[in-house]
């Protein structure tokens, strides 16, 4: 089968790989129908990478499938099942699993040693740029067979946008600033609106990212080279935003800035080499309230009720489909700025 291998120092190549086997009674063949290109996949390969990765893997961690076969222990699903998967498991015995904190699982970064397990999903274990993957039960979440493939495959970053929303309690009357108008500042615009903030203000430099913010529910779309976005923020609220989420990676001092007294800040861009200076006198004098957002936890259970619910309309993020083969032309596209989340196809279609 086709696959797209990460060969390190920034090298991707494609390569004939083996169709993987069940070796474990708790393992499940998948599939693979859809498979989203992540910012992750763009930051493993920068030179120097900008987010650590496994040598001569399969990447691939944003997926989707249906399930061919899998081992006796499995008895929750069966092969045809349409699944999400959660490419973020935990081992399960580690302290970090056990104390409720399976996104911090010892094993996700490593291979465990433990029969079934392995690392993260397509960063240091196998993942679903190919035509099938071997998954563990615990990442299995069954959907409907009507949910399209190139929706369902946005569950893992979804998972992790509900995740760190979650955190905010974000309740109708709120004005809400987004810096970065990427995927995942597009999901969080999504769904913040759905959650019915007043006002959603979005900041980005790219017009063809703000004009798609708009399409998905923000109220405002400002570019921050061209205005002064602190002044832009004044004239529509009274004293900065109630929440800022950060979904870029290192705008922290500025949100930090443009939040309002008492207000609250998400942290959820994640850049391994960010490291700006951060004002402590504002945020102690603010008052803020600051939080971390990194990958979902305990929110794949609540994906295939809101992805086919319909409430957030998530096909407006996705610009692009590609058969696998075009894996360079899509991450040109990235790196352009002229895509937005873009969907790999294991076969032409």
């Amino acid at each position: 089968m086709l696959a797209v291998v990460f060969k390190g120092n920034g090298k991707l190549l494609l390569e004939n790989r083996p169709k993987p086997e069940i070796k474990s009674d708790t393992d499940a063949l998948i599939k693979i129908t859809g498979v989203g290109i992540c910012g992750t996949d763009l930051h493993i390969l920068q030179v120097p990478p900008a987010h650590p990765a496994a040598e001569n893997i399969i990447l691939g961690h944003e997926f989707t499938g249906i399930m061919e076969d899998a081992g006796d222990g499995i008895t929750e699903f069966k092969p045809g099942d349409h699944v999400l998967i959660d490419p973020h498991p935990g081992c399960g015995v580690c302290g970090q699993c056990r104390s409720g904190h399976p996104d911090r699982c010892i094993n996700l970064y490593k291979k465990s040693g433990i029969p079934g397990q392995a690392g993260t999903i397509g960063i240091f274990s196998n993942g679903a740029m190919t035509n099938y993957a071997i998954v563990p039960q615990q990442s299995l979440y069954r959907i409907s067979k009507e949910v399209p493939a190139y929706v369902a495959a946005l569950a893992e970053p979804l998972a992790c946008v509900v995740n760190a929303a979650q955190k905010l309690n974000a309740v109708p009357g709120e004005t809400v600033l987004i810096l970065g108008a990427g995927p995942i500042g597009l999901l969080f615009t999504e769904y913040l609106k759905a959650c019915g903030v007043a006002k959603i203000i979005v900041s980005e430099v790219s017009a063809y990212r703000r004009n798609k913010a708009l399409e998905c529910g923000a109220d405002f779309v400002v570019n921050p080279k061209e205005e002064n976005l602190e002044q832009y923020l004044l004239d529509k609220t009274i004293g900065g935003a109630d929440i800022v989420v950060e979904a870029v990676g290192p705008l922290l001092p500025d949100a930090i800035r443009l939040v309002r007294s008492d207000g609250k800040v998400l942290q959820f861009g994640h850049d391994e080499l960010a490291n700006p200076q951060i004002h402590v006198a504002e945020i102690v004098k603010k008052e803020l309230s600051i939080y971390g957002g990194f990958i979902g936890k305990f929110t794949f259970n609540k994906l295939a009720g809101i992805i086919e619910s319909g409430v957030l309309p998530l096909e407006k993020i996705v610009s692009h489909q590609f058969p696998l083969s075009k894996i360079h032309e899509g991450l040109a596209l990235l790196r352009q700025g002229n895509g937005l989340k873009i969907i790999l196809h294991p076969e032409e279609y």
